[in-house]
């Protein structure tokens, strides 16, 4: 990836972390450091690798992206604003009352959104499931499904992941959203996932990991697909909650917290420089 795509990247992250801020300060919403630990990875899926047309939402043929963490959906409708899918503008309704944006990412009218999500477990399921079709009718398609390091706590990715790997859904490719945060304290706490890559490889599944806020990372992660032929690609991409504003950073109480006046001046001022 050449320097000027790469400063382009941060300068649009910058930007889109600016909106959502100021989307979940107006809407008094939650979960602006989870929408910040992912944002980038989507900035860059839908910049440089899913094949998908604005003017054609529905195309047969178009990738499918599944935002699993589908309460980082902010982080999801700026980066399908800034592709053309709906105008920026729109997101002003963001969280209100008789918005088609509501917190979660939500099949209710918002073009690109393919699946609801946001209970955790469901959103790759869905896509191992998209991914099947594919190989049945023998399509180009592909499948993205970014996922939490939370959610590999539920028994249902684990059927996912064992089901794509058996069925060598090399089609499929899921992101991991490895920021070692969930709701109520750190992952490794919780529910130790570690060695994580070796329990993908011993499921099937091809593996790499990556620096998931470093675009020259990402597409050196991306830049194979599938990893290997016949099996399903895991990219386990490190990340930090809260990214992009250094008081929300690997500050767990951002995961419900919405900013006050000060914290969206604050904020805005840091993503400014």
């Amino acid at each position: 990836m050449q320097k000027k795509q790469i400063l382009n990247l941060e300068k649009k992250a910058r930007e889109l972390r600016s909106q959502i801020v100021r989307m979940i300060y107006r809407a008094r919403a939650s979960h602006i450091a989870s929408a910040y630990s992912v944002l980038d990875i989507v900035l860059y899926l839908y910049g440089f690798i899913l094949r998908v047309d604005p003017k054609n939402p529905k195309s047969p043929e178009r990738d499918r992206f599944i935002l699993s963490k589908g309460w980082a959906a902010s982080a999801l409708y700026v980066v399908l604003a800034d592709k053309g899918f709906f105008k920026m503008k729109e997101l002003d309704s963001y969280c209100t009352d008789g918005s088609k944006f509501i917190g979660i990412a939500t099949m209710s009218g918002v073009p690109g959104i393919e699946t609801t999500t946001g209970s955790m477990g469901h959103g790759l399921p869905v896509g191992a499931g998209m991914a099947v079709a594919g190989k049945k009718l023998k399509s180009k398609r592909r499948v993205f499904a970014v996922i939490s390091d939370g959610e590999l706590d539920e028994g249902s990715t684990w059927e996912a992941i064992l089901f794509a790997g058996h069925n060598h859904l090399d089609n499929l490719v899921i992101v991991v959203d490895y920021n070692g945060l969930q709701s109520f304290g750190r992952t490794k706490d919780i529910l130790n996932l570690d060695p994580l890559p070796d329990k993908f490889k011993a499921f099937g599944w091809a593996v790499t990991e990556t620096k998931g806020h470093d675009f020259s990372f990402l597409a050196r992660a991306f830049a194979k697909l599938p990893l290997q032929k016949g099996k399903p690609t895991a990219i386990i991409a490190h990340t930090v909650k809260g990214k992009g504003v250094s008081f929300m950073e690997n500050k767990n109480e951002w995961h419900y917290k919405y900013p006050n006046e000060a914290d969206l001046a604050a904020a805005l001022k840091e993503l400014s420089n």
